[in-house]
């Protein structure tokens, strides 16, 4: 028989099944690497994901802070103390400046605001420390512990910095103050509403550009820099807060602090092209307050802690006429 003729002979029964088998083991192995490898890429990604918003978490909880570079007497040629304090909750110890108004017993406390330092550069804060001296105020000016030289801690939106403001208006009653005005920014704006949930040593505050940590500005923020769905980066966000600096945002009376009525006058300042907190904030804030005294002012094209700069005139007319008023 040729050789030709031989391979057309069909195949044993046995070796047709073993083929096949072969053939579904290598199908079927084929589907579990497809397999595999599409859930390593999945869970590849939802890692990435997941990192980016510990990212987001962890620079929120840690602003970068710039060192001091100044101080009154070099800046404005007023004759100041260094003070340190502790926080109202005994928590830490607080450094600052104290520049006294002779004969004075008033006082304006600086709050500054997040990433930033006693000196809060880009406001200017010795300009507004200065005038309100003219004014006869004593100035307390310090740093929050997320922006301290040293034995620096995260930052917590309010919820350890309130009990810091307090102690800061509890070193200002220890100096005689009978009036005592809070002048915050941004996130120190946002405390100081916190602050005074808790207070009643405080006789005024005037908020520039104010910045309460809730899920919307929150979300707002992080829109500025990524396109990231609201749903579920929030509730990543919040899960993993806790983790990184110890504070949940449950833990910051967001709420309370849109709905309260506040017992003492406060000027609202506040820019309609602020792109870290919306200008309606500030209007829905003033909205709740019945004090005679309180008012809002919206200014329109300005942004983010630069209307002192932007409309510097307006600025001092309006919050000298205020505090003139609290005195009365």
């Amino acid at each position: 028989m040729s050789q030709s003729s031989r391979s057309d002979l069909p195949l044993p029964t046995g070796l047709k099944e073993r083929e096949a088998s072969g053939l579904e083991v290598r199908h079927i192995s084929f589907k579990h690497i497809i397999v595999a490898l599409l859930l390593s890429v999945l869970c590849f990604l939802i890692f990435c994901f997941i990192s980016l918003h510990g990212y987001i978490a962890w620079v929120l909880s840690n602003p970068t802070v710039a060192p001091l570079y100044s101080n009154p007497k070099l800046s404005k040629n007023l004759d100041y103390e260094d003070v340190s304090f502790p926080a109202a909750d005994g928590s830490r110890m607080m450094q600052g400046w104290y520049i006294p108004a002779e004969g004075s017993d008033k006082t304006i406390v600086f709050s500054h605001g997040y990433g930033a330092n006693r000196e809060e550069t880009w406001i200017p804060m010795y300009d507004l420390a200065h005038y309100a001296h003219r004014l006869n105020f004593n100035v307390l000016m310090f740093d929050y512990g997320f922006a301290a030289q040293s034995s620096k801690e995260v930052a917590t939106g309010g919820k350890k910095e309130a009990q810091q403001l307090l102690g800061a208006i509890q070193l200002a009653k220890q100096h005689g103050s009978q009036e005592i005005i809070v002048w915050g920014f941004s996130m120190g704006a946002g405390t100081a509403l916190q602050a005074a949930l808790l207070s009643d040593d405080i006789d005024g505050m005037i908020l520039d550009s104010t910045f309460l940590l809730e899920p919307d500005t929150m979300y707002h923020n992080i829109r500025q820099h990524l396109d990231l769905p609201r749903h579920p980066s929030l509730e990543i966000i919040e899960l993993l807060l806790p983790v990184l600096n110890g504070t949940s945002l449950r833990q910051i009376p967001y709420q309370e602090v849109k709905s309260s009525d506040y017992p003492f006058p406060i000027l609202f300042i506040h820019g309609t092209e602020d792109e870290k907190a919306p200008y309606p904030i500030a209007e829905k804030l003033a909205e709740n307050q019945t004090n005679p005294l309180s008012g809002v002012w919206i200014v329109e094209g300005s942004h983010h802690e630069l209307i002192f700069r932007e409309h510097p005139k307006e600025y001092l007319r309006l919050v000298s006429t205020f505090l003139s008023q609290i005195g009365q």
